[in-house]
């Protein structure tokens, strides 16, 4: 089966989903699998913005503001590695959840761990699976958030008088 062609961007951004249970970037090279993912977690209620490659996935990526991305490893110009140790070196999205969505080979879940990525879905996948998957990344991720946001709140209660902030 033959690779899409990367297109410009004219073409990445979905429809906006009101009440949507988070927003999902999807990266991967092959439009059947990009429209394949996205059309079962739009069914699930999920908004979901896609990109060609890599590096177009850093291109969106800031403005997007994704709560999940989801990562082919086999892409032109910047494959599923590189993009997530990109995306982990940059503090403004070091903390998003990412997750690989191919072959799943021992190979690539190394390399993946190696890169930061947080979870592991092996093409074919079934859709209840990559629901399942992009849900607990979110839910890990507003744990995180809830836990920082407390440890920033007990902080500025113990700050001395006249520094704590409103």
């Amino acid at each position: 089966m033959a690779k899409a062609r990367t297109r410009g961007r004219g073409s990445t951004y979905s429809r906006v989903v009101s009440g949507a249970s988070g927003r999902v970037l999807v990266v991967d090279d092959n439009k059947v699998i990009r429209q394949l993912i996205k059309v079962n977690l739009e069914l699930e209620g999920f908004e979901v913005v896609t990109a060609n490659d890599g590096a177009e996935c850093l291109d969106v990526v800031h403005h997007v503001l994704p709560d999940v991305i989801t990562l082919d490893v086999v892409m032109p110009r910047l494959d599923g590695f590189g993009t997530a140790a990109q995306l982990r070196a940059d503090p403004r999205t070091r903390h998003l959840p990412l997750a690989i969505v191919s072959a799943c080979t021992q190979n690539e879940v190394e390399a993946g761990i190696a890169a930061g990525v947080d979870a592991f879905l092996a093409k074919p996948f079934e859709p209840t699976e990559l629901v399942r998957v992009v849900r607990r990344l979110i839910d890990r991720r507003d744990q995180r958030d809830r836990r920082e946001q407390r440890e920033q709140r007990e902080q500025r209660k113990g700050a001395p008088a006249g520094r704590e902030r409103g």
